[in-house]
């Protein structure tokens, strides 16, 4: 294959492609060259097959798909540090709610957050995980719950996506909890959702899928149904926070609406599965906030598998229940205490998560035609980094074709 002058070939590489049509564990490919034209990936050839364009010499090193995340709520203001330790103390949630702690404090320390204050902090926050490997990540909002602070947060997510090399997919989650204001009139709140902040945010592109938190502490199905009746008349994908605390049928409501995912799924049935599997809905596991909450219901891993439900895995990053930026450890809790294998784990933060975002003809996986968004390890096997999530052996990242972090800068 002759190339054109500009094409990047990355030579002599050990590629965990995660393309399910290829029979190798993680589509393993090894001394290959993967060659990229502008911000697409050509074409995957044998090493040396390619002549011309511009040659990185990998010598063996391990290259899969940018990781992305999936499920994060990266924008917010505050800090719940102080609230953990007074429940690791033993005081109780409730005790910690009535003195204004819990979701209340992060909405009213991100109400009175400049956009520019939740724009520093979250880039932090974003920059430790494009150090691992991450290219693509979902943020919701939900710590507004007005017209002009869920407007701030999804901003600062678009401004985020100017200034760094990442893609950012912006959800919208003013159904995340009902604000003090609303909190004896949640159909009220429901009413402002899809009557005004739904359609005029949407008007303003700020977002490209909406989100509700279906449970007793949040909303009930027929208050998210509203929420998702209104999405549906705009033609907006849809999903859901759903059975994270108990079994209120949510994941059969998110999948009648054909929705996107449905995420958490601890007390996830078989009827849940069932309807997942028939519209397409993909599992995204958060064992992150299973692992902070000390919850000991598992979701049903083998139920899933049986029904070939896609399952991704993500962060759930939120300063009150999974404060953990590391998606590496997300893969390592998803193994260990969900009992996914590593290369389910790999597939959950790669080709599963990208179908969560709506992106799996684009994202995910290394194959002709995908988006050129690349990890390079300094490791042999993929399990590495699931294996060990303190060790971080990122040799580069590449973000649609362009070399953003590492060695070969």
């Amino acid at each position: 294959m002759n190339l054109a002058a500009d094409d990047v070939v990355w030579r002599n590489a050990r590629l965990a492609t995660l393309d399910p049509e290829r029979s190798t564990p993680y589509g393993l490919l090894d001394n290959h060259d993967l060659v990229i034209r502008k911000d697409q990936i050509l074409a995957i050839l044998p090493a040396g097959s390619a002549a011309g364009g511009i040659v990185h010499d990998l010598k063996g090193r391990l290259v899969t798909p940018g990781l992305i995340d999936c499920h994060t709520h990266l924008v917010f203001g505050g800090n719940r540090a102080a609230e953990w330790e007074q429940r690791m103390n033993g005081v109780s949630y409730q005790e910690i709610s009535a003195q204004g702690g819990g979701i209340n404090a992060t909405v009213a320390a991100t109400r009175q957050a400049s956009e520019q204050e939740l724009l520093q902090r979250a880039t932090t926050r974003l920059q430790r995980m494009l150090n691992e490997g991450v290219t693509t990540l979902e943020i919701k909002s939900g710590y507004g719950l007005t017209l002009e602070d869920e407007a701030k947060m999804l901003r600062v997510a678009r401004e985020l996506a100017a200034r760094h090399p990442v893609e950012i997919s912006p959800t919208l989650l003013a159904a995340h909890a009902a604000p003090a204001e609303y909190r004896h009139n949640k159909e009220a709140y429901i009413d402002l959702i899809c009557e005004t902040l739904l359609p005029q945010l949407w008007q303003e592109g700020l977002f490209e899928a909406v989100d509700v938190f279906c449970e007793s502490v949040g909303f009930s199905p027929q208050q998210c149904e509203r929420v998702f009746a209104t999405a549906q008349r705009y033609a907006i994908p849809v999903k859901g926070h759903v059975e994270q605390l108990s079994l209120l049928n949510g994941a059969q409501l998110v999948s009648r609406y054909q929705g996107l995912s449905a995420d958490h799924l601890e007390y996830l049935d078989e009827q849940g599965v069932q309807a997942m599997r028939a519209s397409g809905t993909v599992a995204v596991l958060l064992p992150g906030a299973y692992y902070f909450l000390r919850e000991t219901q598992r979701p049903p891993v083998e139920i899933l598998r049986r029904y070939q439900v896609p399952i991704a895995v993500a962060t759930d990053y939120n300063p009150g229940t999974s404060p953990f930026t590391s998606l590496h450890m997300a893969m390592n809790m998803a193994c260990v205490e969900f009992g996914l294998t590593p290369e389910e784990a790999w597939a959950g933060v790669t080709r599963h998560a990208a179908q969560a975002l709506g992106r799996e003809r684009t994202h995910g996986q290394l194959k002709a035609g995908f988006i050129a968004d690349l990890a390079i390890w300094q490791a042999e096997q993929p399990v590495e980094m699931i294996y060990e999530p303190g060790r971080n052996p990122l040799y580069a990242r590449i973000f649609r074709g362009d070399i953003t972090h590492g060695s070969v800068l």
